[in-house]
């Protein structure tokens, strides 16, 4: 989710790109470290690319999905918006596994924030330091834009998660100019007393960075800020969601952050420091890696990935 800086320019027509789907996923195993060793036993890494300093975020070796194809492609191109919208959660479910259990869905940044950078550039408090209210995001090589890529993994999450009975709310569904602002995305899982809360992102790093990292909020004690209430289930929830995701997309662990665990620490992030519920960031992938970009501009891939995610939260809501 990396800012694209001053000469970001808008999103150009989303041009469609697939590449062969050819490596089995591995079956599941527990922990992120051994879901990596899983991958280096099937398919192996063509060598780690040097781990960048300063990678930002308000936030390999890869698999290829197993059943993945062009006809599934097209079917799946585009993500169901039925339920919830901005500012009202979906209606209580009257049955299922997660009945009772409500779920809270950050899109990160927004399709219009590009059009609005001097409201999005205003500082906000996020208890450790005065930081930007929200970024334009980053994108593909080809202008696919990371705000449309976590609104379409959004709307099929939701879709996923309120099948299984969960009250479901988004902290934005593009139906407003721009933001939320990091402050009122955390504000929006707190108010709604959210069981569990997921901010989605894909990440803008170099050429050859591959892979998925979930970041997890580290103890912060700072101004209106304080997490250590939820660093442990907010930790349970990330390792969860990052055993699931290899599971359901194949895709290893970040090649460059995280040491081969998909799992970061970090106190820089108002969406983490402000939350009182359980909350992680995920990094689906990196945009700017065109192994990486293939698979996110996939409508295929980001079903896999919304199920991954959504199946990481049911385990941790479950217990």
């Amino acid at each position: 989710m990396s800012y694209a800086g001053p000469d970001f320019e808008p999103p150009r027509p989303r041009r469609s790109r697939r590449g062969p789907l050819t490596v089995a996923v591995a079956a599941l195993v527990p922990g992120a470290l051994l879901g990596w060793l899983v991958y280096e036993a099937v398919g192996g890494s063509d060598g780690g690319a040097d781990r960048p300093t300063g990678a930002s975020s308000e936030s390999g070796g890869l698999f290829a999905p197993a059943d993945g194809s062009a006809a599934d492609d097209e079917k799946q191109n585009s993500a169901p918006t039925t339920g919830s919208t901005t500012g009202s959660a979906s209606a209580p479910a009257t049955s299922g596994p997660l009945k009772g259990k409500v779920v809270v869905i950050d899109p990160g940044h927004n399709p219009g924030n590009f059009q609005h950078t001097s409201e999005i550039n205003r500082k906000v408090d996020i208890g450790t330091s005065m930081k930007e209210c929200d970024t334009t995001g980053t994108s593909t090589n080809t202008g696919y834009p990371e705000a449309e890529f976590t609104l379409d993994v959004a709307h099929r999450m939701r879709t996923v998660l309120e099948a299984q009975g969960a009250t479901v709310k988004l902290t934005q569904d593009g139906d407003r100019p721009f933001g939320p602002c990091i402050d009122e995305r955390a504000r929006i899982g707190n108010d709604a007393r959210a069981d569990a809360v997921v901010s989605l992102h894909a990440d803008g790093s170099g050429t050859g960075n591959r892979g998925f990292h979930v970041i997890l909020p580290g103890a912060v004690d700072a101004g209106a800020a304080d997490t250590r209430p939820i660093v442990a289930p907010s930790r349970d929830l990330g390792e969860r969601i990052v055993g699931d995701f290899v599971r359901f997309t194949g895709s290893a662990p970040s090649n460059y952050i995280g040491d081969g665990t998909g799992l970061v620490t970090r106190k820089d992030l108002g969406g983490l420091n402000l939350s009182t519920v359980p909350k992680v960031f995920i990094e689906c992938g990196n945009m700017r890696d065109s192994k990486d970009a293939a698979r996110l501009t996939s409508g295929a891939w980001r079903q896999k990935a919304a199920q991954g995610i959504s199946e990481g939260i049911m385990s941790f809501l479950r217990g």
